[in-house]
């Protein structure tokens, strides 16, 4: 097992410092030079692509609220990749923010929007859908560029046949099955790695017994979180401290079964920890099965759903090696079962400062990848980093013109000055309904605040909140959907 510590302490002001940016360790893992032209593709919430056919919790159908929302994330992937790179879009992006950007030094890759856009839909099935654009991604793919998606499901791998474009992640199927929570945690049982005491439960028998075990615990009183195995972002996860809700839940499961024949089932059910902290860690197993660490974040979350990151980790150095180290472990893992790639793992500190290392693994990109690059640039040595996210309430669009003149003097002039880098307009504006008047609509704008200290940065966050609330139309919400 070869495995090489990027980062090797939390006094580490980036994440990401190393002996070359990230998106070159990247390439070079994965496509083989540091140079490597990627097509880059955000298709996030691919985890909805890999349950199909799985049998989870028993939920009311339909698309999500804020599909057309997640879906416009897409547009984070234009600060992952680089100026030789290329990246393929649901929607054109806002030419000020570009510009912006642009001024700030930022080399951008080639954009290539989908002629087919269904808010509803991925940027994968907006692409299978434009013949222009899949002419165009197959001259890229005959000079050799080559494609690294959000994570790779059926609908990815038609869009490399449809186009030529070799993908540099493994297939769909494999990706998948590493993806899974019930993977997971078969994967810690077999390595001797601690996590929280659970029940990986793959056929409705396993989940009788699981919920009998943890409503005793619930009974004592324990939470318990019973999560579908490709439960994303706070969706497919129930957290339950009353025993009768896992009966009602066990009735619910087995006469679903006996309707349907199938006594299948794809959940996790888990003891909720103690936390001080919750973090997430990253690490790239490249295509020759040797592991790099790459970082570790603390992950700011609201009820199981991911709001940011704060940068460094404020995690002692024995505890940062701890993790490394396990990265190496898991991703040696991931390689004998077919894998390469990204992957980001969730854990936790306890409230005793004691790591739980392991929580779940994504083996996909996440969203701490995507501001990896922003840290390099904007975040000087010795300086602290929030990834955050603000929810707003919009009832017209609100164009990048709009958001400089807004925050002004909170946006950086130039690497090394603190203030909020944005990272993309097409979140803000995703859920516009159209021409209704009085109409309002969810948005939500992404960016990495940098500032040379704490207080400096909680001053700068709560300058951003204020000034967004400022303006009429664009009410921040209590919370966020995802």
């Amino acid at each position: 097992m070869t495995v090489e510590q990027v980062t090797g302490t939390a006094s580490h002001a980036s994440a990401a410092v190393g002996r070359e940016p990230f998106l070159a360790r990247a390439k070079r893992a994965l496509a083989g030079a540091p140079d490597a032209p990627l097509v880059l593709l955000g298709n996030f919430e691919v985890e909805d692509a890999w349950a199909v056919g799985e049998v989870g919790l028993p939920t009311v159908g339909g698309a999500s609220a804020t599909a057309a929302l997640v879906h416009r994330m897409d547009e984070l992937a234009l600060l992952l990749a680089g100026p030789r790179d290329h990246v393929v879009l649901k929607a054109e992006p806002d030419p000020d923010h570009l510009a912006h950007l642009d001024a700030l030094g930022v080399g951008l890759p080639t954009v290539h929007v989908a002629g087919s856009s269904d808010p509803l839909r991925t940027v994968t099935l907006d692409a299978l859908d434009s013949p222009a654009l899949l002419a165009r991604l197959g001259e890229l793919a005959a000079g050799g560029v080559r494609l690294l998606a959000h994570g790779t499901s059926s609908a990815e791998e038609d869009l490399a046949t449809a186009t030529g474009l070799r993908s540099v992640l493994p297939d769909a199927a494999t990706t998948k099955t590493v993806n899974s929570k019930v993977y997971s945690r078969g994967l810690c049982d077999e390595l001797g790695v601690e996590q929280a005491r659970g029940w990986a439960c793959r056929t409705v028998e396993d989940f009788e017994r699981a919920c009998a075990e943890a409503a005793r615990l619930v009974a004592d009183g324990a939470t318990v979180g019973v999560k579908d195995a490709y439960g994303v972002s706070g969706k497919g996860i129930l957290v339950v401290d009353d025993p009768r809700r896992l009966d009602q839940l066990v009735r619910m499961v087995a006469r679903r079964a006996a309707r349907s024949g199938d006594d299948r089932l794809a959940v996790v059910v888990e003891v909720w920890a103690d936390k001080a902290a919750d973090l997430n860690y990253h690490f790239t197993v490249a295509r020759d099965g040797s592991v790099t660490f790459d970082f570790v974040k603390e992950a700011i979350t609201e009820g199981g759903v991911h709001q940011g990151h704060r940068i460094p980790s404020r995690l002692p150095a024995d505890q940062v090696d701890t993790l490394a180290e396990l990265s190496g472990r898991l991703g040696t893992r991931l390689a004998a079962d077919g894998f390469h790639g990204l992957v980001g793992v969730d854990a936790l500190v306890r409230t005793d400062g004691r790591l739980l290392p392991v929580l779940e693994i994504n083996a996909r990109s996440n969203m701490s990848t995507y501001t990896v690059p922003l840290q390099e640039r904007f975040q000087p040595d010795g300086w602290v980093a929030l990834a955050r996210q603000y929810p707003l309430v919009l009832d017209a669009p609100l164009p990048f013109a709009a958001l400089h003149d807004l925050l002004g003097d909170l946006l950086p002039g130039a690497p090394g000055e603190a203030g909020l880098v944005v990272q993309g307009t097409g979140t803000v504006n995703a859920g516009a309904p159209g021409p209704t008047p009085g109409a309002t609509f969810a948005g939500r704008l992404h960016g990495l605040l940098v500032a040379p200290d704490d207080e400096t940065l909680t001053r700068l966050d709560r300058a951003v909140t204020e000034r967004l609330a400022s303006r009429p139309s664009a009410r921040p919400t209590e919370g966020d959907a995802r």
